[in-house]
Parts: structure tokens; C-alpha cells; sequence
């Protein structure tokens, strides 16, 4: 079923998660480990996050240094068929603009659809560690709009041969992200939102948005996208915090802010522990007043640990 089917026929918040691909070498056993204690939730769908190449240095004979490219977490479209088959659930692959060309994308496309996957979000994807910002591939996309555009395409038909006969459609529903405290390369919030209604305009469907720990800031965002003209669903994207170093980490690599009253209590405690007890509370809280709020769905962003996320739909779901 479509992402965005769920959400017409859901009479209530519905609950869904997003996994990390396991590291090259380990097996998918831990994925299912990590979804497995949230399936008495009934997630109505699983996002499956996909990880752009990496380069890295390696010594050869003779002293010489060689670049490399690695892909450390592959295997998304693989994870997303094993979850349907397993647990008879609509799986969301991520697709990205980085590292891939338009004809690899299409292809990758392809085999999503012959799988039988009819959901994706489509994001531009971050930039490699080693660059100063990010760099499309040559024969590729630069943005995430350009992606809901080849979608788009394949789902009316239209592929990068033209000369193709009797094609097949695709039928692709299509997520988006959202920033309710601005992306960080947006020259400022009105920009970032006319960035967000062109891709909706292209034809998404739905927007998930980037992780927050203030729900004011989720509130906000959904009535200045629906004062831009955005009329799709808006769905809030959650990660309960669990240690004291991500209280400054993820303000740095996400570009938001702790609330002060979180990032106090936090400050008191003095084990990881009790950090993680914090966190759990504060998300419960959150979520509560976002279901109030009447958010479509709200997604957790698990990163393959279930505990805390257990907790926290135990109490709200």
C-alpha cells in the first residue's frame, strides 16, 4: 500500500520507524532484531535509509596511496525486500542524488518496482565526508526536486531512452523531507519553504521532516507550509536523545537546537543512563502533543535500537 493511502484510510496517529542498513559483512539478522519488539505497534511502514560512497586512503606495494570509494552500509533495496516478505509491511527505500547517475538511478527504480515497492523518499543526500560541500555526479542529479521530476516521469511512462517502446509505468508515492528549523544551506525560512513547495509541485506526496525537540517548531512549519500553499501530509520526524555527547553532536551535524529545558535536565545527569531516561521522557511527551496536534503519523528514528523507542510507543500508541 501507499504511504500516503495509509494516511486516508488511518483513523488515528499511525506509527512508523526508519533502520540503518547493517555494516558491510553483518547480517540482516539484526535488523530484524531491532524491528522485531515493534511490530505489536503495527508500524504501517519502515523507512530503510540509503548511504552514499566514501573514500579512503589505503597504502599499495611500493608506498604508494591509493583512493578508494567504499559503500560502508549497502544493501537498502535488498533490507526493503527481506522486510515485506518477513513482515508483510510496506518498506520506504531512500533514494539519493549523491554518488549516482540517472540511468543507475532509473535502474535502481526498476528494480523497486519489479519488487513490487511503490513507496521511495527521495532526498539530495549529504555531501562526502572529504568534500567541502556536496557534488552531484556527473551524469546526475543536483537536487532533490530533480529526482521527484524523474520519478514523476517514470510513473507517467516516461523513461531516459525515449525511443523506448511500450513501456511500463511506474507507480511510485513519494516522500520528501522537511526542515521545521530550516535547512542549513537555505539562505533563510521563506527560501527554504518555496524549496519545499517546487518539490511538492513536482509531484511528492508527503513530507517527512528532520528530527526536533520542540514540538512549537513542528507546529509552526506545518502552518507556514500550508500559508505557502503546501496541502500534502507533514510528518514528524522523532529520535529520543540517549547519551550526554549527542546533546552537542546532533546540533552540530543536524543543525538544530536543544530546548533549554531539555539540554538542562541533561546537563544534570550524570550517567548516559539516566541521559537516556531523560531523552525517552522528553519524546513521550512530545509525541503526546503531537498526536493532540493530529500529526498524521509520527516516524522514530530508531537507528537500529528498539528499547527506547518500545518505551515511548508504550506509553503514547
Amino acid at each position: 500500500m501507499k504511504v500516503i493511502d495509509h494516511f486516508k484510510k488511518a483513523t488515528s496517529t499511525l506509527f512508523s520507524i526508519e533502520i540503518l542498513p547493517p555494516l558491510k559483512g553483518k547480517g540482516i539478522q539484526s535488523i530484524f532484531d531491532g524491528i522485531d519488539p515493534l511490530m505489536d505497534f503495527k508500524p504501517s511502514f519502515i523507512d530503510v535509509t540509503y548511504h552514499r560512497e566514501e573514500f579512503v586512503y589505503r597504502r599499495r606495494e611500493g608506498g604508494y596511496l591509493e583512493k578508494v570509494s567504499i559503500r560502508k552500509r549497502p544493501g537498502t533495496v535488498g533490507i526493503c525486500a527481506a522486510l515485506v516478505n518477513r513482515y508483510k509491511l510496506d518498506a520506504v527505500p531512500h533514494i539519493i542524488c549523491g554518488g549516482f547517475s540517472r540511468e543507475e538511478t532509473e535502474n535502481a527504480l526498476i528494480d523497486l518496482h519489479f519488487l513490487g515497492i511503490d513507496n521511495v523518499l527521495l532526498l539530495r543526500g549529504d555531501s562526502i565526508k572529504t568534500e567541502p560541500e556536496f557534488t552531484p555526479h556527473p551524469d546526475g542529479h543536483s537536487y532533490a526536486i530533480d529526482l521527484v521530476r524523474q520519478v514523476v516521469n517514470m510513473n507517467n511512462g516516461k523513461y531516459i531512452d525515449e525511443e523506448l517502446q511500450d513501456v511500463a509505468p511506474t507507480d511510485f508515492c513519494i516522500g520528501v523531507a522537511g526542515y521545521p528549523e530550516k535547512h542549513f544551506e537555505a539562505p533563510n525560512r521563506n527560501i527554504d519553504l518555496k524549496y519545499l513547495r517546487h518539490k511538492i509541485d513536482a509531484g511528492a506526496d508527503y513530507i517527512v521532516t528532520q528530527m526536533f525537540f520542540d514540538n512549537q517548531m513542528f507546529f509552526d512549519f506545518v502552518q507556514q507550509c500550508r500559508d505557502m500553499g503546501i496541502p500534502v501530509p507533514i510528518v514528524p520526524g522523532l529520535k529520543p536523545i540517549a547519551t550526554k555527547r549527542q546533546a552537542t553532536l546532533l546540533p552540530s551535524i543536524f543543525h538544530i537546537d536543544i530546548p533549554e529545558d531539555l539540554f538542562n535536565a541533561i546537563d544534570r545527569c550524570e550517567t548516559d543512563a539516566q541521559v537516556k531516561e531523560v531523552g525517552i521522557e522528553w519524546a513521550i511527551e512530545q509525541s503526546k502533543g503531537l498526536i493532540e496536534f493530529g500529526a498524521p503519523c509520527l516516524h522514530y528514528y530508531t537507528m537500529g535500537k528498539s528499547e527506547a523507542t518500545r518505551r515511548i510507543a508504550s506509553a503514547v500508541f
